[in-house]
């Protein structure tokens, strides 16, 4: 009842995407649409392919890091053994 209301629906096409997990989504497009190179699983949530043998990686999430995990990418032991020094000294007073 409510297509016959709308008039005839655009030509569709539908597209085989396949994720890391072989998970995989037939999403349809318009026909003269322009088909994206990856899609979303809506199963796993990692990016899908059409090349079913050949799937995008997913996505690498870095964790967390702490200030001090980025200042210990930055300096050297020797620097922070030198920089705590420093910093002792002041404290006695003797700087």
């Amino acid at each position: 009842m409510g297509e016959a209301e709308r008039g005839e629906s655009a030509p569709r096409t539908r597209i085989s995407f396949w994720c890391a997990n072989k998970h995989e989504t037939r999403p349809s497009f318009a026909a003269e649409a322009a088909v994206p190179e990856t899609w979303d699983c809506p199963r796993c949530g990692f990016p899908a392919g059409q090349d079913e043998l050949n799937p995008p990686a997913p996505a690498r999430n870095e964790p967390y890091k702490t200030h001090l995990a980025y200042v210990r990418e930055r300096r050297t032991d020797a620097d922070g053994e030198a920089i705590l020094a420093e910093a002792l000294a002041k404290l006695r007073g003797e700087i």
